[in-house]
């Protein structure tokens, strides 16, 4: 069969993902085979109006051995797609398409029992419209996994929103005890299988400070009470710490992992510490799937100036 590919789903097509791709293939080498999932047409065009120059090399979607396959053409399972111009508006007339890639990625990986998957992002104002709060959970859904969990990976130090891309006024609906068992279970089990450790956790408050003006807090009726049965399952966790000093240095040295209640209280300090030297891994579904840290990002679209080091880690991190 030959080593096994690693499976990328372009996203949004006016985006800069391909440009990041483009240049991870030239300042990187990858043992494993990559497999783009995009329109040809598309990739063409980017990669004519960016100055790239690559081979392609055309995949049939019920290929099922690999040993041929290297990286120095770009392995393309082609998508169709009618787009006006290259770097057009992001609009909901590629909804479409973004849907097709990843079921033409998704029936791949399930035919031949692949593990390892990445995906540009998307517009979730144009692309998911409501129907989801994200791709994590669009991708549960696809797959039905009941499970799942977004960990933003570095090495040094990773972050897990308890609510994902949730309103702020909504996220205290959504924290209950069981979501914080699930959520450190499906962490724990991923150090374990991965690094064969069973990572530090810190859990955040909700309420500035851990406290409220109010009886009844979610920190009281919820997390602790959570923190505290899961301390008797002999887990490495601790707190709730404020969300305003767990991320200070010398609390910063004692976990692999903080959790916190929802997206930004976690994500915003991440990515102040680490920039794009992280990776969005979602635990739980049936493969390993990660998505480079960072969004469509329109502003930078067609200017060639994108940094690719976020999706450089998401292939170093599969290409083992």
């Amino acid at each position: 069969m030959g080593k096994e590919p690693i499976i990328i789903v372009g996203g949004e097509p006016n985006s800069v993902f391909l440009e990041i791709f483009f240049k991870s293939l030239k300042l990187n080498t990858y043992r494993s085979p990559l497999i783009i999932v995009v329109s040809k047409k598309l990739l063409k065009e980017q990669m004519r109006k960016l100055d790239f120059d690559f081979k392609v090399n055309d995949i049939n979607k019920k290929l099922k051995t690999f040993s041929k396959l290297d990286n120095n053409k770009i392995n393309l399972i082609n998508v169709d797609y009618k787009f006006e111009k290259c770097f057009d508006k992001i609009t909901s007339k590629s909804n479409k398409y973004i849907d097709e890639t990843f079921k033409t990625a998704l029936n791949f990986i399930k035919q031949n029992n692949l593990s390892k998957f990445i995906n540009g992002p998307v517009s979730k104002k144009s692309f998911l419209k409501g129907k989801t709060l994200g791709i994590t959970e669009y991708l549960a859904k696809k797959t039905k996994t009941n499970e799942v969990a977004m960990l933003i990976f570095n090495k040094n130090l990773s972050v897990s929103p308890l609510t994902t891309h949730l309103a702020l006024k909504d996220v205290h609906k959504e924290i209950t005890k069981k979501k914080i068992y699930r959520q450190v279970n499906l962490i724990n089990n991923f150090y374990k299988r991965k690094f064969n450790k069973l990572p530090r956790i810190a859990i955040t408050g909700l309420n500035p400070h851990c406290e409220s003006n109010f009886q009844n807090s979610e920190e009281e009726k919820i997390i602790i009470p959570a923190i505290n049965k899961l301390r008797l399952k002999n887990t490495r966790i601790s707190g709730p710490f404020p969300a305003d000093t767990i991320f200070t240095k010398p609390l910063l040295k004692k976990y692999d992992v903080i959790i916190g209640m929802y997206h930004d209280q976690v994500l915003s300090p991440m990515k102040a510490l680490f920039n794009f030297h992280a990776i969005n891994i979602t635990l739980g579904l049936p493969f390993t799937r990660i998505s480079p840290d960072h969004g469509p990002n329109y502003s930078m679209l067609g200017k060639n100036l994108s940094d690719p080091n976020s999706l450089i880690q998401a292939l170093k991190f599969l290409d083992k």
